[in-house]
């Protein structure tokens, strides 16, 4: 399809709060093949727009990698009639969402953006038209050599558009529920929308997409607190039936120095379990050679994490993991940039 023809685009209604409307019995979601009704700004765009329901729907509380493995077929199968796909998805997991489809989705050329909103589509103050109709704009565009200007899986959120590995849920409340403290927009929206072009990831050449549905999930997640027990972090880093731990530690990756922990890490590294270094904070990144707590972990063999983000790094292993038997191989992977997940 060359620049100058009309472009198509697939809605994916997943499940949220984007898809309600107010009844009688509350909140409950309307017939998505109804959307232009709904939505009648959707009418004044001159290319076609078609919608695929998810059945049953999914609240974002309930979302499971089946899912992510079901939205990556259905974007294949679909991949060469449209120009780009908007999957509209609940908050609270929509980054979870965004960061596994960015490494499930190989050799992708056209945009894929996840979007929801704070308040029903319904709602007098609803955020929802702006972010669809925004949505649905990014996807659509093309620059002058005819390709997609937004060609990564992004989630388009309160006038922004966030590289979909690298954004977090900040807020439960406000409209601005998104944000990406290690990695600028690639978009923002006021009068017109302006791209990041410089920090956009355009394919090097043009392949057929393929998609990674062999997921390994054996990952627990262990945040670093005061007070953290032996018996917890022995539960967690020597648990039967987890392959990776991601250890949440404090500030640029530093965690406590008591030598029971520092035996535990050791000893779990020995079994072959992989550990993955990511800080609790939002911004800034795990450097493990700063600090003696930090150099302890790096000599016991935990990988960092670099800048990634907990969401990221989860889907990251959830990916490789699901390809590679190698734990040491997965290793080195996770300390590449392969999809923009981090900076470096």
């Amino acid at each position: 399809m060359s620049n100058k023809e009309k472009s198509a685009i697939l809605l994916i209604y997943t499940g949220g709060t984007i898809g309600m409307k107010e009844s009688g019995q509350g909140l409950v979601p309307f017939d998505f093949s109804q959307i232009l009704s709904e939505v009648p700004e959707l009418q004044k765009f001159t290319f076609k727009i078609d919608s695929y329901t998810f059945d049953p729907l999914i609240d974002s509380s309930d979302v499971e990698p089946a899912m992510w493995k079901e939205l990556s077929v259905l974007i294949k199968e679909k991949y060469d009639d449209y120009d780009g796909f908007v999957v509209l998805h609940g908050t609270d997991t929509m980054a979870y969402s965004a960061s596994a489809l960015s490494f499930m989705l190989d050799g992708l050329a056209k945009p894929v953006i996840f979007t929801g909103s704070q308040l029903p589509v319904g709602s007098l103050r609803t955020d929802g038209k702006e972010n669809l109709v925004s949505a649905i704009e990014v996807a659509a565009a093309k620059d002058d050599r005819g390709r997609a200007m937004v060609p990564e899986v992004a989630i388009y959120f309160n006038s922004q558009l966030l590289r979909g590995n690298r954004a977090t849920k900040v807020n439960a409340t406000a409209f601005d529920a998104f944000r990406s403290p290690n990695c600028p927009p690639l978009a923002e929206a006021g009068i017109r929308i302006r791209y990041n072009k410089a920090l956009i990831r355009y394919p090097s050449s043009v392949v057929p997409l393929a998609i990674h549905t062999r997921l390994d999930t054996r990952v627990a997640i262990l945040k670093v607190h005061p007070g953290i027990t032996e018996q917890v972090a022995r539960n967690v880093l020597l648990g039967s039936g987890i392959r990776a731990v991601i250890i949440e530690t404090y500030g640029s990756g530093n965690a406590i120095s008591k030598p029971w922990f520092t035996d535990i890490i050791r000893e779990s590294v020995g079994s072959g379990k992989i550990l993955l270094n990511i800080t609790q904070c939002l911004a800034g990144d795990v450097n493990m050679n700063l600090y003696a707590t930090g150099k302890a972990l790096k000599e016991a063999g935990v990988v960092s994490g670099s800048d990634i983000t907990t969401e990221g790094g989860l889907a990251k292993l959830f990916v490789l993991m699901g390809e590679y038997a190698d734990n040491e191989k997965v290793k080195r992977l996770l300390e590449k940039n392969l999809k923009g997940e981090i900076s470096k």
